[in-house]
């Protein structure tokens, strides 16, 4: 983004959850044939410790996810974190984070996970902040509080619709910047890679990032529909 560069975005990994997002085709060579006809959009970029992501940043459960998905060669897509999720769960200890927003005083989370998010999807498929829109400025912080393991299994399917931001285990706040850190060793990562240890900062740039979109389409709003903003 520094160097002005243009964005374009191909379906090709194991998630695909920022194509997703922005509304392309599942084929590669669909969307290439397509990208003639695209526009370009100025879009907001997230930065983990001076590091960029476009999606989401998660640490605490999603950490211990990742490296099992990561390390998972036999499945593709969303099953990879269902699996890794459904593993990950029975060795879970819940952590103890401390989450500053902006300005605000320090407050303490004794729960699941924490994320950071500049886009609605992550995990394959996972509408992990559903009101997410890249063109805002602005981040959706998703704390998930403490709860057993039963009740987290149960919430699980949820989240595929963002429905699991209507329970009272999961808050979302909002801003530019957010200060995490934790009571154990943790990795943050987005986008399928770990960016940086726990205590960290992230950090949105607003318009930072020139992309191209479908037509008809001026930023990624909630749930990936259009949106006038930005």
């Amino acid at each position: 983004p520094r160097a002005g560069g243009l964005l374009a975005v191909l379906p090709g990994g194991r998630g695909n959850d920022f194509a997703r997002g922005l509304g392309l085709p599942a084929d590669p060579c669909r969307v290439a044939a397509e990208l003639a006809g695209f526009r370009e959009r100025r879009v907001d970029l997230a930065e983990v410790a001076g590091r960029p992501y476009l999606g989401i940043a998660s640490v605490g459960f999603d950490s211990d996810v990742q490296v099992i998905a990561n390390r998972t060669r036999l499945l593709r897509g969303r099953h990879v974190y269902t699996y890794a999720a459904l593993r990950a769960v029975a060795a879970w200890r819940p952590v103890r984070f401390t989450v500053t927003v902006d300005d605000e005083p320090p407050r303490t989370l004794h729960g699941w996970t924490v994320a950071a998010a500049n886009a609605a999807y992550y995990g394959g498929g996972m509408r992990f902040a559903p009101d997410a829109d890249l063109a805002d400025g602005l981040l959706e912080i998703v704390l998930v509080s403490r709860t057993s393991r039963l009740t987290f299994l149960a919430l699980f399917p949820r989240v595929f619709a963002g429905r699991h931001v209507h329970t009272r285990h999961v808050r979302v706040l909002r801003g530019q910047r957010v200060r995490i850190s934790a009571d154990r060793p943790l990795a943050v990562y987005a986008d399928g890679d770990p960016l940086a240890d726990l205590p960290t900062e992230i950090v949105v740039r607003p318009a930072a990032l020139r992309l191209l979109v479908p037509p008809g389409r001026t930023a990624t709003g909630p749930g990936g529909q259009t949106s006038g903003r930005g």
